[in-house]
């Protein structure tokens, strides 16, 4: 039976759970992609597919040829090992067949002579005999001669079942272990009790006893380690340089068939992105690259035609636009005339029937008072009559005269004259010249002005114009009494509302859009001409100001006037809102 040796047993190395944890935390969170992703991340090649693709074979080649070595290496020192035990086994047998021989004749020195002389062979590092009861009968160590080995050992347990001796495989007979820096090899072969050996008269060994013993042969496997040793050095040397060949084949074809007609494709399309529609690139192969290649350049040709086509529809379509805009200016203009004739004619209309009725009344009231002066006035009666005539006369002449007045005012624009003024003051002065009309149709007027509004820079008898106009309206659109709202207050951002409001009759849809253009009126015929509120937002424009109407037929109308605090206008922009309103 074979000796246990704690130092001929390999040590073996178990991985631990923690180790598989170690391992488990080093993988890339999101895979083999994550992996590749991140390292060309850290090269700075992470935009280049070329890299990816070159990184992936690569990977796989060297994770392939890595695995092919390891496979040969394997295999070569099963290989070596195989050879080097049947190498044991034929020696072990060949030197139990030599000594059966002097066994038969119980020559034990010529025994032990012939293994001690074996033994010294190169590479055996030792032969002994082990009887059935487990004791060392003969060894080339003289230092354990006489020692019992452990028959519970493995390899025992190999050779006998429930006390039976039994006859195992050979490579169930040998067992590997280490010694110093090399290995060794230990083969068991059995020493068979054969039927000349149970016969002869020196032996005292019954037929029944199978097993004589076991010749344990222990030989080296120096030589063998070294070969294999070198055989791996020029393995890995094979590898490397495979590994590094296939790299640069791989980055030369990638380069060439990848990265190449990538990059061309690539500033193709940066030209075409900044502008250079039609660009061309050069079609290099015939397979999907190329086919890309030729697509790119056609849609780059198509790109081109169309821009073409629109720069040509474009500067087709401005000739067009330039010739229809002239068009159109001439239609306008034409527009403008027969409007401006036909405001001209209306204007006439209006004027000479507003001005021919007090002409007429003045003419037949002059008439009867030269009458009455031919025939002399005798009494009291006739002359009241003829200081009534003359009253009415005069009436009528100024009439005529406001007429006349209004209309230099519409058509001619008076000098504006800015200064700092207390619009509360001017409401309070324009309300009282018209407090007679006011009480004599009982209009009841609610004032809500704020007290602190700051002085507007303007041209207050202007204002007072158009304070006046807009409560005029109001009055009138309240014959029969009403209510008058009139308030001041400051809004965001420098500007001053005056807000006049009434609960009469209100403005008609149809005449909201065009109650600010002349001769627009809602009045009775002879009692307005539709002046006072175009006048009054010509004045609102020339303060830079803006008016703002709201009204409902039966309930009642609104007039917002804003105007700014510093409403300092120029004479550039007076003459220009001047000539806008001719």
């Amino acid at each position: 039976m074979p000796e246990t040796e704690p130092s001929s047993k390999p040590a073996e190395v178990v991985p631990s759970g923690g180790s598989e944890k170690a391992t488990q935390d080093a993988a890339p969170p999101y895979g083999v992609l994550g992996l590749i992703s991140r390292l060309l991340s850290f090269l700075g090649l992470q935009g280049l597919i070329s890299a990816k693709l070159m990184l992936m074979i690569g990977g796989v080649t060297t994770i392939t040829f890595i695995a092919l070595g390891s496979l040969h290496i394997y295999t070569s020192r099963r290989t070596v090992e195989k050879t080097t035990l049947g190498q044991a086994t034929i020696m072990s047998d060949i030197i139990r067949r030599s000594i059966s021989h002097h066994m038969m004749r119980n020559d034990r020195p010529a025994i032990y002579e012939m293994m001690s002389t074996m033994g010294d062979e190169p590479g055996v590092v030792r032969l002994r005999i082990i009887n059935p009861e487990g004791k060392i009968s003969f060894s080339t160590d003289p230092g354990e001669i006489e020692k019992s080995i452990d028959r519970r050992a493995e390899l025992c347990t190999q050779c006998h079942e429930e006390g039976k001796p039994v006859a195992p495989e050979a490579r169930d007979r040998s067992r590997l272990y280490r010694q110093g820096d090399s290995r060794v090899i230990a083969v068991i072969t059995p020493i068979n009790n054969d039927p000349a050996c149970s016969n002869a008269a020196c032996h005292a060994h019954p037929a029944s006893q199978k097993v004589l013993g076991v010749l344990d042969t222990h030989l080296s496997m120096a030589a063998a380690d070294a070969a294999i040793a070198q055989n791996n050095r020029w393995l890995l040397a094979t590898v490397i340089i495979a590994i590094l060949v296939s790299a640069i084949l791989m980055w030369w074809f990638t380069w060439q068939i990848v990265h190449k007609p990538l990059a061309a494709l690539q500033a193709g399309t940066e030209r075409l992105a900044s502008g250079d529609l039609g660009h061309q690139i050069e079609v290099t192969s015939t397979d999907e690259a190329g086919q890309l290649a030729r697509s790119f350049n056609q849609m780059s040709r198509q790109l081109a035609e169309a821009q073409n086509q629109i720069k040509s529809w474009a500067q087709t379509l401005e000739t067009r636009v330039d010739k229809k805009t002239r068009e159109l200016k001439r239609a306008h203009d034409q527009m403008m005339n027969v409007e401006k004739m036909l405001t001209i004619g209306e204007m006439a209309a209006v004027v000479a029937h507003e001005i021919n009725n007090p002409l007429a009344g003045i003419l037949t009231y002059a008439k009867l008072v030269k009458k009455w002066v031919t025939r002399g006035i005798t009494d009291d009666q006739t002359r009241q009559e003829a200081g009534d005539c003359l009253d009415l006369i005069a009436n009528e002449s100024r009439r005529c005269g406001d007429l006349v007045r209004n209309l230099l005012v519409f058509s001619r624009r008076s000098p504006i004259h800015m200064e700092n003024t207390d619009f509360n003051a001017i409401i309070t002065h324009s309300l009282r010249l018209v407090q007679h009309r006011i009480d004599l149709q009982s209009i009841q007027v609610q004032m809500s002005l704020q007290q602190d509004l700051p002085s507007v820079y303007c041209d207050g008898s202007q204002i007072e114009q158009v304070l006046l106009a807009l409560v005029m309206n109001a009055i009138d659109a309240m014959p029969h009494g009403g209510n008058l709202w009139i308030s001041t207050r400051m809004l965001p951002g420098s500007e001053v509302e005056l807000q006049v409001r009434d609960d009469g009759m209100g403005i008609p849809p149809e005449l909201m859009s065009k109650i600010f253009e002349p001769f627009t009126t809602t009045k009775e015929v002879g009692k307005g001409v539709g002046l006072g509120l175009a006048v009054s937002k010509g004045i609102i424009e020339r303060h830079s100001g803006r008016i703002e109407l709201l009204s409902e037929l039966g309930v009642g109308t609104q007039f917002r006037v804003i105007v700014p605090i510093d409403a300092r206008v120029s004479e550039a922009a007076q003459t220009a809102l001047a000539n806008a309103s001719h």
